[in-house]
């Protein structure tokens, strides 16, 4: 695929949406604040979609300006316009293949003199570009200053120092996207020898191209071979020339081209910022920096993480979302009220029993998939994605991620994997798909593994600790099963799996008190996706399940499935949980919590069937993101290893128990 399919000069009129608006596209390092950006000038996330022909995804959203609209493109994350993974060639797609209207290169205010390159890059490539100096308190916290127009002034860019995360600096923002006019020539230059290569190349080329000949010559200089192929079809019969010029180049200064080049950048980008941007004399440790570093350091930071697991996972989600609101809800509302009057709606103006019991019967529509989704998932998704938001806008999970990176590189992973992990607490189909942020297919492997067998979803979760938390040994012991089955899998995956680890490299924002406003935007986004996808999810199971119920085959189901539930010593009325199962892990374990309501199981029971449901069989959401993600052999080979393995565990368990009597 071409990244260059489109082509035009630089100062061609820019594309605009399928709507007209003008394209604005955000661009700069992982966790420098452009989501918020995204989320302050569109409202919250609009779209997000897999890039056509990758799977990166890419959010995209509208914003109006005076009363002209403009699409914000939010793109991954970018060190430089000269791409290494699929994320940067994605984020440089867009630029030259949608051509904005605007660039906001957006970057920490912390870390200039490290970023600016990038922003060298993309006025030297003559795109239309204004500077967004970000995360500004943060760094006059720390006693840094920066002088934002003598930035401009030296850059030749309209440069915006803001702190999006407290909406400074968004009418700014708002009136250079309006007001934009290009005209971006880069004020600097290389050293005698540099621009003697340079125009040694860029006199060759011939054709029309988005990018200025100048970064076209460098990239072909830094062997792009996206660029060359771009080069080779615009340039025809007059390639040889220019290919010619690159290999003698490229021969001349084989040791030391790339050094060279990182070299005059930063002394470009130490000259702009001489007197623009000065540090105090003694360095200026803030609390949130002194907080930051009791979370990364393990004997601070796995106490503090067990407190956050506690108090956050425990008593906010299990006791809060999954005790009182589900009994509220589920209880007082469905149980009490809710069921018995639309029960008798239907049936007093339904004739015919068998369609009254596809919508109130023991499998109706209603009275079950309703009843579950809103009654039971709802309040413990809900509270779960609250949790999750505020842990998000703190800026903690990277901080997570650097702890517990050796751990997980045990395990074939680095640090960089807890992200979709902590997110599969939430919903593992979700966390399936940010497996691809991962750099290896070996890494992506092992985090699917993991996340099929033993991370249970949010919902899942909740009703589970909610059921075992009147037996704190049968919680304990459900919780040390799950953790030693994912360090166990983990390891013999990394053994079994060829390849190495990689490096761990990952942006640290400031740590902060969460914005309520950022929170909220962010839980009640997750919540609408999530529910979306369930509820119909919930309907079908239940149409099915009804259909089953009617024909006899459930019933089937259930007898085939007895000796197994009787080998793991449950009832034969449990396997209607596992039936469940097959639909969603949180149709499941709300299925056990039925059971459990009616008495029909031992403390004993109930663990060993909250062990093997939550390893049990991904559902079926996550089964067809597998899928998607890992091709069919993959998601099969998963699903089959997953189930035996969870029974196997269920058998081996049981037997324990029975044996110790702990439970």
């Amino acid at each position: 695929m071409s990244f260059f399919g489109k082509k035009g000069s630089c100062h061609e009129t820019p594309t605009v949406s399928s709507t007209g608006a003008k394209k604005v596209a955000l661009v700069g390092n992982p966790n420098v604040g452009k989501s918020v950006l995204f989320n302050a000038l569109t409202g919250a996330y609009v779209t997000v979609s897999n890039y056509p022909g990758t799977s990166v995804e890419v959010s995209r959203g509208t914003t109006a300006i005076n009363g002209e609209e403009f699409e914000i493109i939010d793109t991954p994350g970018m060190y430089s316009i000269l791409p290494i993974t699929e994320e940067e060639r994605v984020a440089r797609e867009i630029l030259l293949t949608e051509r904005p209207h605007l660039v906001l290169h957006v970057l920490d205010a912390r870390n200039l003199e490290r970023m600016l390159p990038m922003t060298l890059q993309l006025i030297e490539a003559e795109l239309p570009v204004v500077l967004v100096v970000n995360i500004m308190d943060e760094a006059a916290r720390m006693g840094l200053e920066i002088d934002i127009p003598l930035l401009s002034q030296r850059l030749g860019i309209p440069v915006i120092g803001a702190a999006t995360a407290k909406k400074v600096g968004l009418p700014e923002i708002r009136a250079a996207i309006a007001g934009f006019t290009a005209s971006t020539v880069a004020p600097f230059g290389y050293s005698r020898l540099m621009e003697s290569d340079i125009a040694a190349i860029s006199g060759c080329l011939k054709g029309e191209y988005i990018l200025s000949r100048k970064s076209l010559a460098l990239l072909l200089l830094q062997g792009d071979d996206e660029v060359a192929e771009l080069v080779r079809d615009s340039e025809g019969d007059g390639f040889a020339q220019v290919e010619t010029a690159v290999k003698e180049k490229r021969f001349e200064r084989r040791e030391s081209f790339h050094l060279d080049l990182s070299m005059e950048r930063k002394s470009i980008v130490k000259k702009v910022l001489d007197g623009a941007f000065r540090t105090p004399q003694k360095r200026v440790v803030t609390l949130a920096e002194r907080i930051s570093r009791l979370t990364v350091r393990p004997a601070t930071g796995i106490p503090l993480l067990l407190i956050v697991l506690y108090f956050g996972l425990y008593q906010f989600v299990g006791v809060f979302g999954a005790g009182t609101l589900v009994d509220f809800l589920e209880g007082k509302g469905f149980e009490e009220h809710f069921n018995p009057w639309i029960t008798g709606l239907v049936k007093g103006n339904v004739p015919w029993p068998v369609i009254q019991e596809l919508f109130v019967g023991e499998y109706g529509i209603i009275t079950l998939g309703f009843r579950y989704a809103v009654g039971i998932i709802l309040p413990i998704v809900a509270t779960f994605f609250l949790f999750f938001s505020v842990l998000e806008d703190s800026g903690y999970f990277p901080r997570l991620a650097l702890l517990v990176d050796r751990v997980f590189k045990t395990m074939g992973l680095t640090g960089r994997a807890v992200i979709p992990m902590v997110l599969g607490f939430g919903c593992d189909t979700m966390a399936t798909m940010v497996t691809r942020t991962l750099e290896t297919v070996r890494e992506r492997v092992i985090a699917t593994v993991l996340l099929a067998l033993a991370i249970p979803c949010s919902a899942q979760l909740g009703v589970i600790m909610s059921l075992l938390s009147q037996s704190p040994r049968a919680l304990l012991v459900w919780s040390l099963c799950l953790f030693g089955i994912f360090l166990l899998v983990g390891l013999l995956a990394a053994k079994v799996l060829p390849g190495d680890t990689p490096m761990f490299y990952m942006e640290i924002p400031p740590m902060r008190l969460p914005q309520f406003s950022n929170v909220l935007t962010k839980t009640y986004t997750r919540m609408q996706w999530y529910f979306m996808e369930i509820l119909p999810l919930f309907i079908l199971a239940s149409v099915l399940l009804w259909l089953g119920k009617i024909t006899n085959f459930f019933e089937k189901m259930i007898n085939v499935m007895t000796p197994v539930m009787a080998s793991l010593g449950l009832p034969k009325e449990s396997a209607v949980a596992f039936i469940f199962g097959f639909f969603r892990r949180d149709y499941g374990a709300a299925g056990l919590y039925d059971l459990q309501s009616k008495g029909l199981m031992s403390p004993r029971q109930l663990t060993v069937a909250a062990v093997t449901l939550t390893l049990f069989i991904p559902c079926v959401a996550q089964f067809l993101i597998m899928k998607k993600e890992r091709g069919w052999k993959v998601a099969i080979g998963i699903g089959l290893f997953v189930s035996t393995f969870a029974f196997g565990t269920g058998w081996v368990l049981n037997r324990f128990l029975l044996l110790t009597n702990i439970v």
